[in-house]
């Protein structure tokens, strides 16, 4: 099991972290009482049109509730830009109690922003919000060390809907709709550009005469475009490859990584996607495949900002097991999910059951990497790179996709068009139980109980000591799924929770039941 890095005093030591894990490692059957979760209920929300008469998700109120991680890692006299996630009735008065010497809070917006102190400590920090219609607290733990991203990062990227036409006007626009569609509120805060920034194979000249790469003529302004993202309290990600060219044909970072490294840092980006490529140096051999990530990962630790990493490596050599020791703080698991048709499922099942066996690899600091969140509007990378179209996934599975994702301890990152979002995509995204769920500072990936009869049940172990079950239907019809309190190793009256509708079900003593529509899911909270 890996090393986990320590909390702040309210959060879990890392013998009670193993003892709340072994309540999930067995697994059986049996019948209970039933709760339906058809997407017919009366409880849902009836609008007009498309997919909006499946929204489950409670609108917030008007009242103040602060959202995002309990904990942060941040590296010892790093610049620190920190919006904090809150839905509410605009104006809302931010304060924060116990904020470190040389951070300031802006009370209007709720942007953190300062250097980060030179001393390696935990910072307990309160956050405070309160407008006309009452005051919420939320404890928050400023981890000041080595490790970045102690919960799975959220944001958007751009690859799946703007491919090869991405431009800076697109990234520009995705931070503003950030704000404006609620995802900020809810804990996003990345807005990363995929592949396609750089010149083009052929464009040259493809770097400037300090040896640094040059981004082409859609990205005029590239450190106005990272300054205006930071404008919103939000965090700028860029990609690129150890290879000569990138997926897409466009310029790598192959023998210019220093360069590259100090160039990104300049500008102010905050993650980076290195992704595999056309990395096939002479001489290559199978246990080299770590090689190009070690150095990239050395030369971003040496630089005076927090960037975290993202090993884009498709699951070759089992990275998952040594992308850890690259100072890599996640690693795509498997191909691209873009590029997945399944035969009797949607593509989603089979990357996330992969995903899915690395669990115990898993933790804050270092996570499996599924890939994105393909819902709304989204592309067809299976067409070339085609324009963006309404994702052909039926509402139960979008339920399903995101509750996998949520369970397995992903990083959230959407993908489709930020500038069509639409009030059921948010309803996916924004859940704040179901992100809470992602966000856990436990920090544990999901582990399968039980995959067989069309079933799929997976189970999470919460920092408060409760269970984040998820029961998956399958099949192509309706089913009761059931869980007894044997298979998950905990006895006596338990209430649970619909983390969808965010509300509580009941109290059930020994088992729990679902009718659970095709291709859906029931995720509850068991506490």
């Amino acid at each position: 099991m890996k090393n986990f890095p320590k909390h702040c005093s309210t959060s879990l030591n890392k013998s009670k972290i193993i003892n709340a894990f072994l309540i999930i490692l067995t697994a059986g059957f049996l019948s209970t009482s039933v709760y339906s979760v058809n997407s017919s209920d009366e409880g849902m929300r009836q609008e007009s049109s498309g997919y909006e008469r499946y929204i489950l998700t409670p609108e917030p109120g008007p009242e103040p509730r602060i959202n995002g991680p309990k904990v942060f890692g941040a590296r010892p006299k790093s610049p620190f830009i920190y919006r904090i996630p809150c839905t509410g009735e605009r104006p809302i008065v931010f304060s924060a109690a116990g904020l470190p010497a040389g951070m300031s809070l802006n009370g209007s917006t709720g942007i953190i922003t300062g250097s980060v102190p030179g001393e390696s400590k935990d910072y307990e920090i309160e956050f405070v919000a309160e407008n006309g219609h009452g005051t919420y607290k939320r404890a928050f733990c400023l981890i000041v060390g080595d490790t970045l991203a102690l919960t799975p990062p959220m944001g958007w990227n751009s690859w799946y809907i703007h491919y090869n036409r991405v431009t800076e006007q697109h990234m520009r626009n995705a931070a503003d709709a950030m704000i404006e569609s609620g995802m900020a509120d809810a804990g996003y805060m990345y807005v990363n550009i995929d592949d396609c920034w750089m010149k083009k194979r052929g464009d040259a000249p493809y770097r400037d005469k300090d040896g640094a790469i040059l981004p082409n003529d859609k990205f005029p302004d590239i450190k106005g475009m990272v300054d205006h993202i930071h404008s919103h309290g939000l965090r700028a990600g860029l990609y690129t490859s150890p290879g000569k060219w990138t997926c897409a044909n466009y310029v790598g970072s192959y023998s210019r990584e220093e360069e590259d490294a100090r160039k990104f840092a300049k500008w102010g980006f905050d993650f980076l996607k290195y992704d595999w490529c056309s990395y096939l140096p002479r001489g290559f051999r199978k246990k080299d495949y770590a090689r190009p990530y070690i150095k990239m990962g050395r030369l971003l630790a040496s630089q005076e900002r927090d960037i975290v990493y993202n090993l884009c490596q498709y699951g070759m050599k089992d990275v998952w097991e040594w992308g850890a020791r690259t100072g890599g703080n996640s690693w795509r698991t498997t191909g691209d999910l873009g590029l997945k048709k399944g035969k009797e499922l949607p593509g989603f099942y089979y990357i996330g059951l992969e995903n899915a066996k690395y669990h115990e690899y898993a933790g804050p600091g270092a996570w499996n990497d599924p890939d994105y969140l393909l819902i709304g509007w989204v592309g067809d990378a299976l067409v070339g790179m085609g324009e963006g179209k309404p994702t052909n996934l039926t509402p139960d599975e979008q339920y399903s996709y995101m509750s996998m994702w949520a369970l397995m301890a992903a990083p959230l990152f959407f993908s489709g068009d930020m500038e069509k979002l639409d009030p059921f995509t948010l309803n996916i995204l924004t859940n704040s139980e179901v992100i809470d769920v992602d966000q856990d500072p436990l920090g544990r990936q999901g582990h399968i109980i039980r995959h067989a009869d069309n079933q799929l049940i997976m189970a999470k172990p919460m920092e408060d000591g409760s269970l984040s079950i998820g029961l998956f239907n399958l099949g192509e019809e309706e089913m009761r799924i059931s869980i007894s309190w044997k298979e998950l190793s905990i006895d006596g009256e338990k209430t649970v929770r619909d983390l969808w509708r965010q509300k509580n079900i009941g109290a059930f003593n020994g088992k729990f039941s679902s009718i659970v529509p095709s291709h859906g899911v029931s995720l509850v909270k068991i506490y």
